[in-house]
């Protein structure tokens, strides 16, 4: 898509319908936008808001936010001030779940969530807004939790005046929204561990914890958590007995790699699961298997969990699994996108989803 030409807009340096007075001469004048500092502590914010009355007594302080000269601005037609722009674009970005956090401070608004979900951006969409040059939006990374009321974007125009008609191109490219929250539902887990070594008392199951601690930082919690020894049959039985149990998404763990004895792959075909796919582009949990099972009320997804998961913190479920709750379908294409960012860095102190893993 072509880029349209930035006539018509007025720069931070100054342009046609803009007018600079020195300080000194702007006593009793009212200011175009609002001027920024640099606090003691190291902090930014408005020393003046747009439209302040200069007064004598402000010449000292303007002078230590390095103003020399001052814009009186003059807006013809065609133009729009940068609030009045901000405000346009952050209309035209927030989709469903997103809505502006206030009036405009500094030439920028925010949007925000309005419910607590999952941040959905349409980055096609949103590249091509910022490729017009002269209007902008940063976001939080897509697929990020967020809470009600928490920022997830921020918008302005870069010139202090800009043409409405590159507003109304950049309102055009971000039509139905860029950015949304979608709602996800409370976990309900059912969880069968499998392995003989489990079944049999030899080995302590540590799954079932792990996985009610999840579940419980979601709102929600576990169904149920059967342990079945290494045999489709009886790994099937216990997953069945799960999804009657109300579960909205069943997990097997354990089972998923090579040995003769992983038989979760074999439960999924006996269940008839739909659109199972084996392996992911993530390091830790490669060896994941998601797939749909037939219920009553449409499907319940299936997890196949490998074993990495009591070894790492955040592994391919933890990627995962808000998505499912929020109704989004993954399949190949969606793990092999886990692909770019999908290696964990390992940190000594886990500090995951803050962290680049899985963005």
């Amino acid at each position: 898509m072509g880029e349209p030409s930035g006539a018509g807009t007025v720069g931070r340096g100054g342009a046609a319908g803009a007018r600079t007075v020195a300080v000194d001469e702007a006593v009793g004048l009212a200011l175009a936008h609002d001027l920024t500092e640099i606090r003691p502590d190291g902090g930014k914010g408005a020393a003046f808001r747009r439209g302040h009355i200069v007064r004598e007594a402000d010449l000292p302080r303007l002078r230590r936010c390095g103003k020399e000269h001052v814009f009186i601005l003059e807006i013809g037609a065609g133009q729009l001030h940068e609030d009045e722009a901000a405000v346009r674009l952050a209309a035209a970005l927030c989709g469903d779940g997103v809505a502006a956090a206030g009036a405009p401070r500094e030439g920028r608004v925010d949007l925000a969530a309005t419910r607590d979900g999952l941040l959905q951006v349409d980055r096609a969409a949103l590249l091509d807004f910022n490729l017009l040059g002269e209007v902008m939006c940063a976001s939080l990374h897509t697929n990020t939790l967020v809470r009600r009321g928490q920022r997830v974007a921020g918008t302005r125009a870069i010139p202090l005046v800009i043409g409405e008609s590159l507003v109304a191109e950049a309102v055009r490219r971000a039509a139905g929204g860029v950015l949304s929250v979608r709602e996800i539902a409370p976990p309900r887990i059912g969880v069968v561990v499998t392995g003989s070594e489990v079944s049999r008392g030899l080995v302590v199951d540590r799954f079932g914890p792990l996985l009610e601690r999840k579940a419980a930082a979601l709102g929600g919690g576990i169904v149920g958590v059967h342990i079945a020894p290494d045999d489709e049959a009886a790994i099937a039985a216990r997953l069945r007995e799960l999804l009657a149990s109300g579960a909205n998404l069943l997990v097997a763990t354990g089972g998923m790699s090579v040995d003769p004895d992983d038989r979760t792959r074999f439960a999924a075909d006996l269940l008839g699961a739909r659109d199972v796919v084996y392996g992911a582009a993530v390091l830790p949990g490669s060896m994941c298997l998601v797939g749909y099972l037939p219920a009553p009320e449409g499907e319940v997804p299936l997890v196949g969990l490998p074993a990495c998961a009591l070894a790492h913190e955040a592994t391919v479920f933890d990627l995962i699994l808000p998505r499912l709750l929020a109704g989004e379908r993954i399949g190949r294409r969606e793990l092999a996108e886990f692909g770019h960012g999908g290696l964990c860095l390992r940190c000594e102190a886990c500090r995951h989803p803050i962290c680049p893993f899985g963005k």
